[in-house]
């Protein structure tokens, strides 16, 4: 009898599992080949593979259903090693990691030139793009899913388009009320 209960459990916790919302991840040639299609945003998560929070993040608050939901309606999400080797075609140029060490694939490496085209200088950094891949803004920092809420819905409504000073955000912000759960 217990063997069978805890059959039953582990098939409910895996099926749980399987089911969970995930972001659907795209490269960012894909992301904005699919902008051509349907005009949305773009969410970039810039990573790197030694980066704590970054892992977090993953973990913590993109596995978070509403958190996925949300991107995935509203947003093509990217996936992007700030460190890594690969080539991007992006605003029609190909941008690289000419000083790319595979020896140090998991520890820090060169920035590659695509982070340094968004200034990145801090790891994670969330970079919105607008509907036609122009630079909105980078977030950098460890979020919780609440915290990225924010600014994830500030974005997608284009309300950071009034905010023009830090009071007018500080007053956003302490306005904000956030809905997604922990």
């Amino acid at each position: 009898m217990k063997k069978l209960l805890f059959t039953v459990v582990f098939a409910l916790l895996i099926t749980a599992n399987i089911q969970a919302q995930q972001i659907k991840w795209v490269t960012l040639e894909e992301a904005v080949a699919l902008q051509k299609k349907k005009p949305k945003k773009i969410f970039m998560d810039v990573y790197t593979n030694w980066c704590g929070p970054c892992k977090m993040l993953d973990r913590n608050t993109f596995a978070n259903k509403d958190v996925a939901e949300y991107i995935n309606k509203n947003y093509y999400a990217v996936k992007f090693n700030g460190e890594g080797d690969e080539k991007i075609n992006f605003k029609d140029k190909v941008f690289e990691n000419p000083n790319y060490d595979p020896a140090k694939a998991s520890r820090r490496n060169s920035a590659h030139q695509l982070a340094r085209y968004f200034t990145i200088k801090a790891y994670p950094t969330l970079v919105f793009l607008d509907e036609e891949g122009g630079f909105i803004a980078p977030i950098t920092g460890y979020k919780t899913p609440q915290q990225l809420e924010l600014y994830v819905k500030m974005f997608k409504k284009n309300e950071h388009l009034a905010l023009t000073t830090q009071d007018a955000f500080n007053d956003y912000y302490k306005a904000f009320t956030p809905e997604f759960s922990n």
